[in-house]
C-alpha cells in the first residue's frame, strides 16, 4: 500500500509539472502570437500612410500617398473636396458613378479624391481655391476641368485626354518679349497685357482665370487678344511701363497705354474687356434723349457735337474720352436738332448739369471748343473741372470718381431726392450753396448720413444729436469736425473760415503714445505717425497690421528679426502700426488689406513705395530695403 501511495504521489507530481509546463508554453506562445500581432499592427500602421484606400469605388489620396500613386500612370481623374462643402456632397453620388464607368474603361482609368482641408500641401500645389475642384492628371501634369459636373461630360473629357496622341492645346494668351512687344501692341486696336513674376502667388492664382478669359475673348468678333510678359526677364519693358508690383495689367490701344481697373476672374475680365473694346462715347440722334438725361439724371451729361465721324475734332474728343470712360458718361451727336438744343455749333463739347443740381450761383452748362490743334489733355481737364456742380451729392458709388480732391467740405444729413423728400433735401443744400459760392478753392458736397455712418463715427459726430453735421476732409488724410450746433449758412461759413485760417485741430483716432519705444521695431500710433513715418531725416519701413490677422502673426518673427538686423542704422526705422486702432493720417498710405507694408524714403514721404513682393522674409525685406533706401550705411549689424 505504501508503495502504491508513493507511486500515486510521484504520478501526480509529474502530471502537475507537465500541466505547468504546458501553461507556460501556452503563455509563451500566446505572448509570441501577441507580439507577432503587434508587429503586424505596427506594419499596418506604417502602411497606412502610403496605402491607397477606396471609398465607394473612389480612391482616397493624401499628401503621403499621392506622388507614389500617380507615378507612371498615364491619366488619373482627381477631385479636390472639403467635407463640409455642400456642392461636394451633392456631387459625390455622380462622382462615384464616374469612378465605376472609368473603371470599366479599356484600359481602366483611376478616379481619386483628395480632402484638400487635410491634404493642404496638395491643395496649395494644385492652386485649389474652391470646392470641388476637378483636375485630370496627364502623365502627372494637371489639366483643368471646368465643364459641366455630369457623368457624361466628365467621362467624355477624361477619355479624350487619355488618348495616347492627346496634347494640351496651345495657350490662348500671347507671350510677349522685347522682340515682339511693340509690333504686337502698336498694331492692336485693343489688347490686355499682364506683367507677372513666376514666383508671385497672386499671379499664379490669376493665371488660369486669365487663360480662360483669353480663350473666350479670342472667339469674339473681332477678337480681343490677351498677352503676358514675364517682368523678371523683360525688366526693360517692366521699367518702361512703371511696373512695381505683380501682377500689373495694362490696356493698350494702338500702342497707347491705359490702366486696367477691372476684375481678376474670368467672367469679370471678359465683361470688362468687351466693354472697353466698344466706343467710349455713345451716339445720340434725338434731342429727346438728352432732355431725359438732364431731367432724371444723377450726373453731369457730357455731349460732343460734330459734323461727322470724319471731323478731326471728333477724333480728338474720342481719344480724350478713352482713358476716362470709366469715370464719365460720354455722348456724341451729328444731329442739328441736338446742336440746337444745346445751343452750340459742330466742334463743341457741352457739360450740362441735371436739373436737381442747378442753382442761381452757377451756369447750367459749360462749353468747350475743340479745334484741329486742340490738345487731348485740355479736353480732359475741361471734363474734370466742370463735371461736379457747386454742391453735388457725394455717394459711395461716385466717391472715388468725383470727390477725391481735397479739401472737401461734406454736409451730412438725410439726403433723399425722391418726390416726398426732395424739398427738405434741397432746403439744406440751398444753405450749403450760399457758402460754397464764396469758396471756389474748396469742393462742397452733401452726403446721406446713413451712407457715411462710419465716416461720421470717425469724425466723432455719429451721436451728435444734430439733424445736420459737417466735416472737412483735408490733404494728407487729415479730417476736421464742426462742433455740433443748429445748422445754418453762417454756422457753416464760420467753420470753413476757421479751417482756412488754420484754427482747427484735426481729429485723429489714436492709441496712447507708447512710454517705452526703444525696441527694434518702433510702434507707431495715430498721434505719432507724422513724427516717425514722415520724418524727412529718416527712411521708414512701416507695416500696417491687424491684431487678428493670421498673415500678420506669421510675419511677426521675421519682421522682428529684420528690426534687429538694422538696429544699428540710425537713419532707418523699422516700424509697425495697428491700423484697426489708429487713423493713418496720410492719403498716400492706403491700407486695403493686412499686412500692408510701405517704405517711406527720406526724400519722398508723400510717395511711399509699397512692398508687394511675395518674399516676406528677412532676406526678401533686406533686398527691398537695399534697393530703395536713401540713407543706408555700408556697414550694418548683422544677426
Amino acid at each position: 500500500m505504501k508503495k502504491l501511495a508513493l507511486l500515486l504521489i510521484v504520478l501526480l507530481g509529474v502530471a502537475h509539472f507537465a500541466t505547468v509546463s504546458r501553461c507556460e508554453e501556452d503563455v509563451e506562445e500566446s505572448k509570441e502570437e501577441t507580439d507577432e500581432e503587434d508587429s503586424d499592427d505596427e506594419e499596418d500602421d506604417e502602411d497606412d500612410d502610403t496605402e491607397v484606400k477606396e471609398e465607394n469605388g473612389v480612391l482616397v489620396l493624401t499628401d503621403n500617398n499621392f506622388d507614389t500613386f500617380i507615378e507612371g500612370k498615364d491619366t488619373v481623374l482627381v477631385e479636390f473636396y472639403a467635407p463640409w462643402c455642400g456642392h461636394c456632397k451633392q456631387f459625390a453620388p455622380e462622382y462615384e458613378k464616374i469612378a465605376q464607368t472609368l473603371k470599366e474603361n479599356d484600359p481602366p482609368i483611376p478616379v481619386a479624391k483628395v480632402d484638400a482641408t487635410v491634404a493642404s500641401g496638395l491643395g496649395s500645389r494644385f492652386d485649389v481655391s474652391g470646392y470641388p475642384t476637378i483636375k485630370i492628371l496627364k502623365n502627372g501634369e494637371p489639366v483643368d476641368y471646368d465643364g459641366e459636373r455630369t457623368e457624361k461630360a466628365i467621362v467624355e473629357r477624361v477619355k479624350e485626354v487619355a488618348q495616347p496622341d492627346w496634347k494640351p492645346p496651345p495657350e490662348a494668351t500671347l507671350v510677349l518679349t522685347k522682340d515682339n512687344f511693340d509690333d504686337t501692341v502698336n498694331n492692336a486696336d485693343i489688347i490686355l497685357v499682364e506683367f507677372y513674376a513666376p514666383w508671385c502667388g497672386h499671379c499664379k492664382r490669376l493665371a488660369p482665370e486669365y487663360e480662360k478669359a483669353a480663350k473666350e475673348l479670342s472667339q469674339r468678333t473681332p477678337p480681343i487678344p490677351l498677352a503676358k510678359v514675364d517682368a523678371t526677364v523683360e525688366s526693360e519693358l517692366a521699367s518702361r511701363f512703371g511696373v512695381t508690383g505683380y501682377p500689373t495689367l495694362k490696356i493698350f490701344r494702338k500702342g497707347k497705354v491705359f490702366e486696367y481697373n477691372g476684375p481678376r476672374e474670368k467672367n469679370g475680365i471678359v465683361d470688362y474687356m468687351s466693354e472697353q473694346a466698344g466706343p467710349p462715347s455713345k451716339q445720340v440722334q434725338a434731342a429727346k434723349q438728352i432732355q431725359e438725361l438732364i431731367k432724371d439724371g444723377d450726373d453731369a451729361v457730357i455731349v460732343g457735337v460734330f459734323s461727322s465721324e470724319q471731323d478731326a475734332a471728333y477724333d480728338i474728343y474720342i481719344e480724350a474720352c478713352n482713358s476716362l470712360r470709366e469715370d464719365f458718361t460720354f455722348r456724341h451727336s451729328f444731329s442739328a436738332e441736338v446742336a440746337k438744343l444745346l445751343k452750340v455749333s459742330p466742334g463743341h463739347v457741352v457739360i450740362v448739369q441735371p436739373e436737381k443740381f442747378r442753382s442761381k450761383h452757377e451756369p447750367s452748362s459749360r462749353t468747350f471748343s475743340v479745334k484741329d490743334s486742340t490738345v487731348v489733355s485740355d479736353v480732359q481737364e475741361f471734363f474734370k473741372k466742370h463735371v461736379i456742380p457747386l454742391v453735388g451729392h457725394r455717394k459711395p458709388s461716385n466717391d472715388a470718381k468725383r470727390y477725391t480732391k481735397r479739401p472737401l467740405v461734406v454736409v451730412y444729413y438725410g439726403v433723399d431726392f425722391s418726390f416726398d423728400y426732395r424739398k427738405a433735401t434741397q432746403f439744406w443744400r440751398g444753405k450749403v450753396l450760399d457758402v460754397a459760392k464764396d469758396f471756389p478753392e474748396y469742393t462742397f458736397a452733401i452726403a446721406d448720413e446713413e451712407d457715411y455712418a462710419e465716416e461720421l463715427k470717425g469724425l466723432g459726430l455719429s451721436e451728435s444729436g444734430e439733424e445736420v453735421n459737417v466735416g472737412i476732409l483735408a490733404d494728407g488724410g487729415k479730417k476736421y469736425a464742426m462742433e455740433p450746433e443748429e445748422f445754418d449758412s453762417e454756422v457753416l461759413r464760420d467753420f470753413v473760415v476757421a479751417f482756412k485760417k488754420g484754427k482747427l485741430k484735426p481729429i485723429i483716432k489714436s492709441q496712447p503714445v507708447p512710454k517705452n519705444n526703444k525696441g527694434p521695431v518702433k510702434v507707431v500710433v495715430g498721434k505719432t505717425f507724422d513724427d516717425i513715418v514722415m520724418d524727412t531725416q529718416k527712411d521708414v519701413l512701416i507695416e500696417f497690421y491687424a491684431p487678428w490677422c493670421g498673415h500678420c502673426k506669421k510675419l511677426e518673427p521675421d519682421y522682428l528679426a529684420l528690426g534687429k538686423k538694422y538696429k544699428g542704422e540710425k537713419n532707418l526705422v523699422i516700424a509697425k502700426m495697428d491700423a484697426t486702432a489708429n487713423d493713418v493720417p496720410n492719403d498716400g498710405y492706403k491700407v486695403e488689406g493686412f499686412p500692408t507694408i510701405y517704405f517711406a524714403p527720406s526724400n519722398k514721404k508723400q510717395s511711399p513705395i509699397k512692398f508687394e513682393g511675395g518674399d516676406r522674409t528677412v532676406e526678401g525685406f533686406s533686398k527691398f530695403l537695399e534697393e530703395h533706401a536713401t540713407k543706408l550705411s555700408q556697414k550694418r549689424d548683422e544677426l
